[in-house]
């Protein structure tokens, strides 16, 4: 599957009763940015806590235990979309705290690298979103198999590195700031990237067939989900260019 979140199967039976209120997408947007709102709320207050400090990395806590219980509410998101009206704000506030930590980090050890981050995220989400309508970019079959083999790939590279760094192989070359490291996050960000065309096209759909209103706050979930990833990856890649 290209997205685990938002996939073929996402608004499968979920068709309203006559006459009750469906998904829109003006809908889909508005909660997306309620989602945002609360992330960057959390974000703030931890980043408050931890930029200014003497030590940083007090930061760590939040950072883990935000990634940890935005997972596991992910999770359960995905398995029942029906209870994303209540878990998908849960999940935006959690993983507030784990991104305001790591910001607070980057933003430490490289100036100016935040603005950088956010301006090339919702810029690449426009641009997106803009190849979309204009059917630059078409969700085709071919196009979902491509992006399904990429998604594995990239989960896979994820899950080795942290089994290698775990048997105490040295995996650091990935992620400095050497030529290696910067194409394979450039690879990552451009699958980040493209994945957002599916849940514009998932959205699109789910609009279509009638889905119910509730699902707007799983569709926003998954655009939230995206833009995190996205975000962070962003970040990894100006760090290791920094760095040069």
């Amino acid at each position: 599957m290209a997205n685990p979140v938002l996939n073929s199967k996402t608004f499968a039976g979920s068709r309203t009763l006559a006459g009750a209120e469906t998904m829109s997408v003006e809908g889909t947007v508005n909660k997306t940015g309620l989602l945002l709102l609360i992330c960057l709320a959390t974000a703030s207050w931890v980043w408050t806590q931890t930029y200014h400090a003497i030590d940083p990395s007090i930061a760590r806590p939040w950072m883990i235990g935000g990634a940890i219980g935005g997972l596991i509410v992910a999770f359960a998101t995905v398995f029942r979309p029906q209870w994303a009206p209540l878990t998908a704000p849960l999940y935006a506030a959690l993983e507030g705290l784990a991104l305001g930590g790591v910001s607070a980090m980057y933003a430490t050890a490289i100036p100016g690298i935040l603005v950088q981050a956010v301006a090339l995220t919702f810029g690449t989400l426009f641009v997106m979103l803009l190849a979309y309508r204009s059917r630059v970019i078409r969700v085709t079959p071919r196009f979902r198999l491509v992006m399904g083999i990429a998604m594995s790939a990239i989960l896979l590279y994820y899950v080795a590195t942290m089994v290698l760094g775990l048997f105490g192989v040295d995996t650091t070359f990935f992620y400095a700031g050497g030529t290696l490291g910067i194409i394979v996050s450039v690879v990552i960000v451009a699958i980040a990237a493209l994945r957002m065309v599916l849940d514009f096209d998932m959205i699109a759909k789910g609009v279509q067939e009638g889905a119910p209103k509730a699902m707007e706050w799983y569709g926003a979930f998954a655009l939230v989900v995206g833009l995190i990833w996205l975000y962070l990856e962003i970040l990894n890649l100006l760090a290791k260019t920094s760095r040069r």
